[in-house]
Parts: C-alpha cells; structure tokens; sequence
C-alpha cells in the first residue's frame, strides 16, 4: 500500500506540471483492429466488403481524426483480413482531405506496392522479444532490423512519412516481462532508420501504472518524448491509466482504435486497443484539446460494431447509445 501511495503520489506531480495541452489520435481500427477480427463465432478471418471498410473509414475521418491508419499491406495468406488493401488504398489516395492515411508495410514488396497505390505514409514494426519476432515475422529481432532498414531506405528515398512500432513493450506472451533497456534499443534503431515517430505498444496488455511508469522513465531518459506514442492493449482494463501515466510524462500522441476493435493475432488473450471514444473522454474531462467529435466518433465505432456483429467495447459509447442521446 505504501508503493501504490507513492506511485501515485508521483503520478499526480506529474500530471500538475506536464500534461500536454492536446493530443493527436492516431486512430489504428481499420487496420489494426480489424485485422484481428474473426467471423462471430468462429475462428474464421473476418472478411469485410472494401465498401464497409471505406465507409468506416470516411466515418472517422468525419469525426475530426487526421490520422487514420488504413490498412496493411501484407500477404492475404497470414492476414487475409486486408487482403483488399491495394483497393483501399488506391481509393484513399485520390482523397483531398486533410487526414494522414497511413499502412503498415513490413516488407519492401508491401512497400513498393503501397507507393505505388499513392501510400504518402508508411509504417515498420519492430519487437522487443526474440520469442515473438519469431512467431510473428519468423526471423530475430537483428535480422528484422536489418529487413525493416531496407524498407526505411526506400521509403525516406520516396519521400513518404515513416512511422515505427515496438510491440511488447511490458510484457510478451511466451518470454514474460520485458526489461525497458530492451525498449530503448529498439526505438532508437527505428529512429535512426529515419521514423518520425515511435509508438510503444503493450502487445498484450499487461502493463500497469507502475510498469508503464518504470518503462517511460528508462525510454525518455535517452529518447524525445516529441518521438514517442503510446499504444495500449486493454486486456486486463488498464490502458486508460497507463494511457495517464503516459501523458504525465509528456507523451502527446496515442493510438486507439473505435469500438475497442482488434487484438494481436500472435498473443493469445489479448484483447483489442483501446477504444478510441473511451480515450476522448477521458482527455475532454482533463480540458485537453484532440479536435475530434465526441457523439460522431460513437456512430462510427456504432456502424463497424453492426456491420461485424459483434459487442461495441467502448464503455463511452455503450453510455451513450443506452441513453439514446446521439
């Protein structure tokens, strides 16, 4: 008890003196969270229409997002949920509007064919588990760098923006907890390859207020938190504090996705992000500026939850859809 009360304690020190006065979303459900998603039911891949997919999309971007990760551009063999990810992109990119359509790219074939669909946005990802490189993308986590140097090349020679990210930040599913050291490498390799930005990601969900305090202490003592997002699972219903947390330490950009879409295919039990209405919520109680619209934010999260058929995991939106007042 004496811990938790100096943890928090701390964190409220924290949060008089360095909460950012706005934040960028980067909302990550079209990609991230329905790349996941199995037919109800069953272990089935979740194949949605590319017309229902754009029309979330086009949702979300009405609710004032201004990045938006779209889709991936990997084998349809192991993600067959973006198997349609040439025709969401090339749609995107004809669009004039002032929204960031980012994929995710893990290979230089994924990237040359998303440059060549107008992609003006890329992402790499990279782990901090040997265990889970291995499972994910079947080779270390040295040999990953190296395959994700080749793609960052590439893409700083096109001149597209470059996004990375660091899964299993806290904690893997088959190696347990993560030393923050590990962390650190990773980010700054993926910096140095040219990435604008890192967003950390707790994979699985494991992270706590006090993990997530220790891993940000570690991080910023050699890294700009102006490079750093964070990326938070809610298995077990902790992301909105870590989320706290992380603002406390400075870090202005977070990923969500609506509806609490998504989970990680290699990480069994992990649930989806965090729900993106839940996350805006909560930063409108703290006065803190995200330029996204509240009740059109729910109706998007609303009409993916149907067109899935399954559970809205927002509690923000379950509240308000109950009410009726939207």
């Amino acid at each position: 008890m004496k811990l938790l009360r100096k943890l928090s304690t701390q964190i409220n020190h924290k949060i008089g003196r360095s909460l950012p006065h706005s934040v960028r979303i980067v909302e990550v459900g079209p990609r991230d969270g329905l790349q996941n998603e199995k037919v109800p039911g069953t272990k089935v891949a979740l194949q949605l229409p590319t017309g229902v997919k754009l029309k979330f999309i086009n949702r979300l971007a009405d609710s004032g997002l201004k990045n938006i990760e779209a889709t991936s551009f990997v084998s349809p063999k192991w993600i067959p949920q973006m198997s349609d990810h040439i025709d969401i992109m090339k749609t995107l990119s004809k669009k004039r509007d002032a929204v960031a359509y980012s994929v995710l790219t893990p290979n230089i074939k994924g990237l040359r064919t998303a440059l060549e669909c107008g992609a003006q946005e890329v992402a790499i990802f990279g782990a901090v588990s040997e265990t889970f490189t291995q499972k994910n993308i079947n080779c270390s986590i040295s040999e990953s760098l190296k395959r994700f140097e080749e793609v960052a090349n590439e893409a700083n020679n096109a001149g597209v923006k470059l996004r990375g990210y660091v899964s299993c930040v806290v904690g893997c599913p088959y190696e347990g907890p993560v030393k923050p050291r590990q962390v650190t490498m990773v980010t700054k390799a993926l910096l140095d390859m040219g990435c604008y930005e890192v967003s950390l990601g707790d994979t699985i969900g494991v992270g706590t207020a006090g993990s997530i305090d220790k891993l940000l202490e570690e991080v910023t003592n050699e890294i700009p938190v102006e490079k750093l997002a964070i990326h938070c699972h809610d298995t077990y219903g902790q992301a909105l504090s870590n989320i706290l947390v992380a603002l406390s330490h400075g870090i202005s950009v977070i990923d969500a996705s609506a509806a609490g879409l998504g989970g990680c295919p290699y990480a069994k039990g992990a649930s989806g992000n965090v729900a993106t209405e839940d996350v805006v919520y909560m930063l409108q109680g703290l006065d803190i500026e995200t330029g996204i619209d509240l009740p059109t934010l729910i109706k998007a999260g609303d009409y993916i939850s149907q067109a899935i058929g399954r559970e809205n995991m927002s509690k923000v939106a379950k509240a308000n859809l109950a009410k009726g007042c939207l």
